[in-house]
């Protein structure tokens, strides 16, 4: 379901809050924004992105983004501070098990101790439901604004090393769709952004990029997950997932129809 609603006017002068913004595609959004002219606090749980935040002129929150109350606190902070907020980057994400720990190999569904299960839901997905939840209100209030998630296209294509993180991305992209009419009648927008391999600490330490790469991989500079949030912002578009891939410019997924109920 695609929507549209009045297109965003620019960065200057706007709030905009970033989860898991201390490194990866989250900081490289937090510069680009910045250097559009917003004002941006950057959310992480590692309390050190705090020095990386103010390194880039970036405010910081930290924030556990599957704690529901933590999130009304932190986006309390944010208003009291900056006056208001108007874009959303929830990009937080983690996958099952690191790259680095698990080697090529597939994650194990059957066998998945409850404890990762839990771990990837609650930051995956609790922390998209609490957070559009959170900042709702606040971006309405600003008579309306920008919501952007992080997906993959691990949740449009068969993923078979990692089924529980591709479901949950999956789920974002659902929420986004389901989304996107009810808040464009608050002149919001929500989109996913949903990148293939990217150099973040998701795929594990320093140098598993590297060894990675050695193996075939393509992995893209979070820079270019950069353009595509801003792009998945800037458009007026709602309930699109923006594609980004390596060698290619940002792109809408071209969802089918259901045969008998969107001929």
């Amino acid at each position: 379901m695609s929507e549209t609603a009045r297109p965003f006017a620019g960065f200057e002068g706007r709030v905009a809050l970033i989860t898991g913004g201390g490194s990866g595609i989250g900081l490289a959004t937090a510069k680009r924004l910045i250097d559009e002219g917003a004002t941006v606090v950057v959310a992480d749980l590692d309390a050190s992105a705090g020095e990386r935040a103010a390194a880039i002129g970036a405010s910081f929150v930290q924030l556990d983004v599957g704690d529901p109350d933590a999130w009304a606190a932190a986006v309390q902070d944010v208003t009291e501070e900056h006056g208001g907020l108007d874009v959303a980057y929830l990009n937080a994400g983690i996958m099952t098990q690191p790259a680095s720990e698990r080697g090529i190999t597939k994650i194990d569904l059957v066998n998945l101790p409850l404890e990762d299960y839990r771990r990837v839901m609650s930051v995956n997905v609790d922390g998209v439901v609490f957070g559009i939840q959170a900042v709702l209100p606040a971006i309405a209030e600003r008579g309306g604004g920008a919501i952007v998630a992080t997906s993959s296209l691990a949740g449009l294509l068969a993923y078979p090393t990692d089924s529980v993180y591709a479901g949950t991305k999956a789920f974002v992209i659902g929420v986004v769709r389901s989304m996107a009419r009810i808040l464009a009648k608050q002149n919001i927008t929500i989109n996913a952004v949903c990148p293939g391999g990217v150099i973040t600490n998701i795929i594990g330490p320093p140098g598993t990029a590297e060894r990675m790469a050695e193996r075939g991989a393509d992995l893209m500079d979070p820079a270019a997950i950069a353009e595509g949030a801003v792009q998945a912002i800037t458009s007026g578009e709602s309930g699109q997932a923006w594609m980004c891939q390596s060698g290619r410019d940002p792109e809408r997924y071209a969802f089918g129809k259901v045969p008998g109920i969107e001929d």
